[in-house]
């Protein structure tokens, strides 16, 4: 019997992708509908719809639905949900589209069908109200208001059946892992308390150090990648992969560790983002969510430890995943080893503040990275990644 904490809002995971059988039909049927091409957010989250990690969602949300999540993180049935899934289109092909009408949802750059849309209503966005409360700010500057600002002033809601899951299971053969396939590796590992690790980038020692931390206490740990698409300079996905099992490897008692991706796109939403991170684990059977400094954040839109103390704010019931909040993590020269505040005695003048931003700028400058900052066989591959890169630009340059 499964102890696993149960999907959210479900007795079961509730994945929007057709049986394969289905699918031919499908597919011959959407090619004769209206095509509305997607944004890289958009295929994200008919991706995610797909798999199941957005359980209960049937498709996208409402405007009853879309006000509650951004005011008052619920949906009109009173189900906690922290972040609308919608999809905005441009006002002049929304005033084409007609409430009842079934359209093809198409990957942007490549043109697939990926999904059809059953239109059951559509609405006017109120831009500023999903800034305010989602990213609690209103600034052009931060990416995701940005994004927000940019993309179409008219909401289509309605069930989505999704026909394909894009390129991610081919190109990420054992790391595309669907909700429903982590559940089922949990149970056979005998794991009922698991903690994800959020990432988004190659782990450092003070990540390393944050998950160690959270073996001690449960049963394993689901380092989950993000595998949708990232800000300019962020490392890829491949090579994340790469050293994120160098360092499982060769720094981590075997069987207490699962890598795997999930197709998600940032939002860079802070302390709301945060909230929809531990719900998306809940539905891959995760108890536990790792929340350390800025979870989620960018630049200086949200303080440190927003992203913890945000859980305080939720109801009873609102979610089974809880947050492991740890403190900000650093390697202190006196102990000779990671610590916290919590637990290392000595002055601010012996620690080695560690951060994804200053890694990257070393391993772009071609600077050593000292082994505080990354395992040296970690460092390896990203010294190749980066010597690479560098390669490519100067013989670009004229």
């Amino acid at each position: 019997m499964s102890h696993l904490v149960p999907p959210h809002g479900s007795a079961c995971v509730r994945p929007l992708l057709l049986p394969r059988e289905q699918r031919s039909e499908a597919r011959a049927r959407a090619g004769g509908l209206r095509a509305i091409p997607l944004d890289s957010r958009a295929v994200s989250d008919v991706l995610m719809l797909a798999m199941g990690a957005y359980t209960p969602l049937e498709g996208f949300m409402g405007q009853d639905d879309w006000r509650g999540s951004c005011v008052d993180m619920k949906l009109a049935s009173g189900l906690f949900w922290p972040i609308p899934i919608t999809l905005p289109v441009p006002s002049d092909l929304a005033d084409r589209i007609r409430v009842g009408e079934e359209v093809a949802l198409t990957a942007g750059r490549s043109g697939e069908i990926l999904a059809i849309l059953e239109v059951g209503e559509k609405y006017a966005i109120d831009k500023e109200t999903e800034a305010e409360h989602v990213y609690r700010t209103r600034d052009a500057r931060h990416p995701g208001v940005a994004k927000l600002l940019r993309q179409g002033g008219v909401n289509l809601a309605g069930r989505v059946l999704a026909l394909s899951e894009g390129e991610y299971p081919a190109r990420y053969p054992g790391l595309y892992i669907r909700p429903a396939e982590s559940r089922a590796l949990f149970v056979e590992k005998g794991w009922s308390r698991i903690a994800a690790f959020q990432t988004r980038n190659p782990m450092h020692r003070s990540h390393e150090y944050l998950v160690k931390i959270a073996i001690e206490v449960l049963d394993g740990v689901f380092i989950h990648q993000v595998l949708g698409e990232l800000k300019p300079g962020d490392i890829p996905a491949e090579v994340r992969t790469r050293a994120v099992r160098a360092m499982v490897d060769n720094y981590f008692q075997p069987g207490t560790v699962i890598q795997a991706g999930y197709p998600i796109e940032m939002r860079y939403a802070g302390p709301r983002e945060a909230l929809l991170h531990a719900l998306i684990r809940q539905n891959f059977g995760c108890s536990h969510l790792i929340v350390g400094r800025d979870h989620a954040g960018v630049g200086d839109y949200y303080g440190p430890f927003d992203a913890q103390r945000i859980f305080d704010q939720l109801w009873d019931g609102a979610l089974e995943t809880t947050p492991l909040k740890l403190d900000i993590t650093f390697y202190c020269r006196k102990c000779a080893g990671m610590a916290t505040s919590r637990t290392c005695p000595h002055d601010p003048e012996h620690h080695i503040a560690i951060s994804g931003t200053r890694l990257r700028e070393m391993l772009s400058t071609g600077m050593d990275v000292p082994p505080e900052f990354s395992r040296p066989e970690v460092a390896a591959i990203l010294r190749e990644y980066y010597a690479g890169a560098r390669a490519a630009q100067a013989g670009s340059e004229p």
